[in-house]
């Protein structure tokens, strides 16, 4: 068997073995070194092959492609600085636990550390970032079953436990190309690898009594659900709040605040409440029961802290982990959520238990409510662009958040919704790049999509742009134009006139109007809330890129968030007083 026939075999039963292990999409970066594999994706008829010319844009495409599919996604490139564009994109699927299966070119091993060109070491290059990594033999002589063992255990590693990245590097010898009409190629004869076979895992009898046990004799526990993604938790640990007549504090990213499951114990504006001191202490319960990760809110964070040692604090996740940014010392339950919860409930044959404590904290809320809702002035800004686009968001659609300002709007300004929406972010890293692609990737197979951004965000991931383009993915992007990092004006750096504006301000000063056009899509800047509204309902109706720029005032940024809170407060306070 000659070079050609064993890279042939290699690579066709490698992708094939992908292919039946369930990966369904890989997205392929141009280069030299990674065209057989390029090719060979690109033949195969049950994998949809997406090209990006940019990594690491690339990287964050397969990532919402893999969060909206919630199954891994391949990516391939060629050898040297290509796969260093990845990294960003890898430690945030590794934080957020998305699957992504990395699948890098390389030079062989003669030709690495002698100087040869677009050749780097990529030997385990990102670290513990990827969950398993190999660098692969050779195409040789009848090895084309290791390369099926090595794409099967690639899948069943990129998805066991907490999901996440994993790395194959190929080193390959040129010629090159691959010839797909040898006999042998594809599946053929060959037996594939079939998938392994995975349970929940689920709590002793005698260990869910003591929970149940523990949980029964305290009346004011609470529910706090964090970004999560699975979709099947909503209606059972709605259930288990209903039957132990608690109120659920839900993150935006909870896949709580939007669907058709009961809402009436679910506290939206747990924010704004906890931001007043003067409340905190009146709020403060029991226990905690938490599943997901850490929420959004700061206040949410600062509140648990404070009150640490009157609290016995719970967090459920499937899979043993530490996930505790607060320093304080939980119980952890590692079992699946939706399992735990149901089993809770089938304990309590009550429904719909009514509660003082859970009363106060629905009062409380609606009170909130009222106060972010209230009507705005003339003036356009961050919290009600939030408002109007809720309102308007389609039915069975997607909602990417991005980073800084932007997830912290949504989560005092979101409110519940029967809709079907799916609440979507870059949580793991918390970082700004990469934003524009991974929305992008969690519409390019067919959902609805629309991404709200700040303009750094945007400026941030242009390139990104280049894939609705040229696939004709339709996106509505909201772009909140403050002419800077709005974020930073809440910091202590923004008491620091001299250098303020040139290190953490970084006002733009660009028109996106001519980026947008450049990349085919539709740009519209609205000056008023009733242009805005109508920019957004001609957005859905139109299958392209559609971007709205929302230019507010940076200045009057934090006055306004702050007399949002102040008003809460006071609507609140005024309503305890009375009650008293």
């Amino acid at each position: 068997m000659n070079h050609i026939e064993s890279l042939s075999m290699f690579v066709t039963h490698f992708v094939d073995q992908l292919a039946f292990s369930g990966v369904e999409h890989v997205v392929i970066s141009p280069g030299s070194r990674s065209t057989p594999l390029a090719m060979t994706f690109a033949e195969h008829s049950e994998i949809n092959h997406w090209v990006h010319l940019d990594e690491r844009s690339a990287a964050f495409f397969a990532l919402g492609l893999a969060k909206q599919e919630q199954r891994p996604v391949a990516l391939i490139c060629t050898s040297g600085t290509a796969a260093a564009n990845y990294y960003p994109a890898i430690v945030e699927a590794y934080y957020s636990r998305i699957p992504l299966i990395i699948l890098t070119a390389d030079r062989p091993h003669e030709l690495r550390e002698v100087g040869a060109p677009q050749a780097i070491n990529q030997i385990n290059m990102f670290g513990n970032y990827a969950k398993w990594y190999q660098d692969l033999a050779m195409p040789e002589l009848d090895n084309h079953m290791y390369a099926r063992r090595q794409a099967a255990r690639a899948v069943e590693e990129a998805v066991a436990g907490h999901e996440g990245p994993v790395h194959l590097n190929f080193p390959l010898r040129e010629p090159l190309i691959p010839d797909f009409t040898l006999e042998g190629c594809w599946r053929g004869e060959v037996k594939p690898i079939r998938r392994a076979e995975a349970g929940s895992s689920v709590l002793s009898a005698e260990k869910l009594k003591s929970f149940f046990t523990h949980f029964g004799h305290k009346e004011k526990g609470l529910i706090v659900v964090g970004p999560q993604v699975n979709t099947d938790l909503a209606a059972s640990v709605t259930r288990l709040a209903s039957r132990m007549g608690l109120p659920i504090l839900a993150d935006p990213l909870s896949q709580l605040r939007a669907g058709e499951h009961d809402k009436r114990n679910i506290i939206e504006n747990y924010d704004g409440l906890l931001k007043s001191e003067l409340l905190q202490e009146s709020l403060t319960p029991d226990y905690i029961l938490r599943f997901g990760a850490m929420p959004v809110s700061k206040a949410y964070l600062k509140w648990v802290q404070r009150f640490e040692s009157q609290v016995d604090h719970y967090i459920v996740d499937d899979h043993a982990s530490y996930r505790e940014p607060a320093g304080i010392n939980p119980n952890h339950i590692w079992a699946d959520p939706v399992s735990f919860c149901d089993q809770l409930t089938d304990h309590m044959p009550e429904d719909n238990i009514e509660t003082s404590w859970l009363n106060q904290w629905q009062i409380m809320n609606n009170k909130a409510k009222t106060q972010m809702l209230l009507e705005p002035g003339e003036s356009l800004n961050e919290g009600h662009a939030v408002v109007y686009l809720s309102q308007s968001l389609p039915d069975e659609s997607n909602f990417f958040i991005g980073n800084s300002m932007p997830i912290r709007d949504v989560d005092s300004f979101f409110m519940s919704t029967p809709k079907r929406i799916k609440l979507m972010a870059n949580r793991g890293a918390n970082g700004i790049d990469g934003v524009v692609s991974t929305a992008l990737g969690t519409a390019a197979t067919g959902r609805k999509t629309t991404l709200l951004l700040g303009d750094l965000s945007f400026f941030h991931d242009m390139n990104g742009l280049w894939m609705a383009k040229n696939k004709r993915i339709p996106l509505t992007i909201v772009v909140i134009n403050n002419d800077g990092g709005g974020i930073f004006s809440y910091l202590p750096q923004s008491n620091h006139e001299k250098h303020f504006e040139e290190l953490f301000g970084t006002p733009l000063g660009i028109e996106l109007g001519p980026a947008v056009e450049m990349y085919g899509g539709i740009h519209e800047q609205v000056d008023n809330w009733d242009d805005y509204r109508t920019a957004l309902s001609e957005s859905y109706q139109n299958e392209s890129l559609y971007v709205i720029e929302v230019k507010t005032n940076r200045e009057d940024h934090v006055a306004f968030h702050k007399a949002k809170w102040q008003s809460v407060e006071k609507a609140v306070l005024s309503w305890s007083e009375k009650d008293d």
